[in-house]
């Protein structure tokens, strides 16, 4: 039960996040609220690193083991968080979670694919379906909203 409230918990905070962002970029500019973002994150990282009671062994074998692009993921981080800024004061918070919920799946199908060789029909139906809906509804709001 813990965990199931854990993941709604998880999934209400992304969205309130998201809408606080894009009210945060819309007052001060995106550029400066992914700046404030991720100096926030990297203090609450130093906390708990300091906090926590395993610490990461870090050497030059271990460097030399990771790949590069594994270092890429704050890039991708801003370039999200970027992203999300300009798209969220755009689109409802029900097509914002949609359209997470969409990358999400097929991000994980695509995890799937190459590390683990294999693809789910069920899953790509689902997420071909879940995003067909979405046009849908989008064309539909669209419609009414020109009339």
């Amino acid at each position: 039960m813990i965990y199931l409230l854990l993941s709604f918990l998880a999934g209400v905070s992304i969205v309130l996040g998201r809408i606080i962002n894009a009210q945060l970029a819309e007052k001060i500019g995106t550029k400066q609220s992914t700046f404030i973002n991720y100096i926030t994150g990297l203090s609450l990282s130093i906390i708990v690193y300091l906090i926590s009671k395993d610490k990461p062994i870090f050497s030059s074998v271990t460097r030399n083991i990771v790949p590069f692009w594994a270092y890429l993921g704050g890039l991708a981080g801003v370039v999200i968080i970027m992203a999300s800024n300009y798209v969220t004061p755009r689109l409802s918070a029900f097509y914002i979670t949609l359209l997470i919920f969409i990358g999400q799946l097929f991000t994980g199908i695509l995890i799937d694919y190459f590390i683990l060789k294999e693809i789910s029909i069920g899953k790509c139906i689902g997420g071909f379906l879940v995003f067909i809906g979405l046009t849908y509804n989008l064309w539909i709001d669209k419609k009414a909203s020109a009339s």
